[in-house]
Order: structure tokens, then sequence, then C-alpha cells
């Protein structure tokens, strides 16, 4: 397996000899094909982080995320949210995949 990008909490592996993906959240490592991914990423960029702040929307500061079809349940801080994000930018960046469009000049 090969490190794509490791972050405080979390690590992304991609095993390209199973064609799939593997992230380390410390206490669990899983396993997931590309589209579990995609996935993963649209529900990580879909958390408002400002709702962290306000004890009005979101008292405790945690996030419950399910992933790979409710397969598993985590229960994440901010940081960890903040981590996650991280990860998930930087890991699609590193593969080459990532959302955000770069600038072409002319």
């Amino acid at each position: 397996m090969n490190v794509i990008f490791q972050s405080t909490y979390y690590t992304l592996y991609q095993a390209t000899n199973e064609r799939c993906f593997y992230i380390d959240f410390g206490q669990k490592k899983i396993r997931m094909p590309f589209c579990q991914l995609l996935s993963l990423r649209h529900k990580v960029m879909s958390i408002d982080i400002a709702d962290h702040f306000d004890s009005d929307l979101n008292t405790h500061g945690l996030e419950v995320l399910t992933l790979c079809n409710k397969e598993h349940l985590f229960i994440l801080n901010t940081l960890e949210i903040l981590d996650l994000k991280n990860l998930v930018e930087h890991g699609f960046l590193a593969i080459g995949l990532s959302a955000q469009k770069e600038l072409q000049t002319y």
C-alpha cells in the first residue's frame, strides 16, 4: 500500500493491486472502492464547520458520519472534522482528482 496523504489523525492509502483505497481512522482501517471515497468527499465537504461554533445549531460540537453504506459509524469532534476535511482535500489533490479548478494561463 502506498501512503497518499497523512494528516494529524488520519492516513489515506492506495492499494494498487486491489484497486481500492484505505483510510486509517486510528482505531479502524476502512477499505473503500473509489466510488465510496467520492461519497466520503461529498459528505465531508458538505459539513458546515460554522455550525460547530454556534451552540444553538450544534450543542455538543460533534458530527455523526456514516461510511460505506452505513457499515461504519463515526462520532467526530470539531478538530477531527477539520482534519478529515484536510485529508480529503489534500488526498484528492495528491491523486490528481482535485475538486478545485486550477487557473490556466495562455
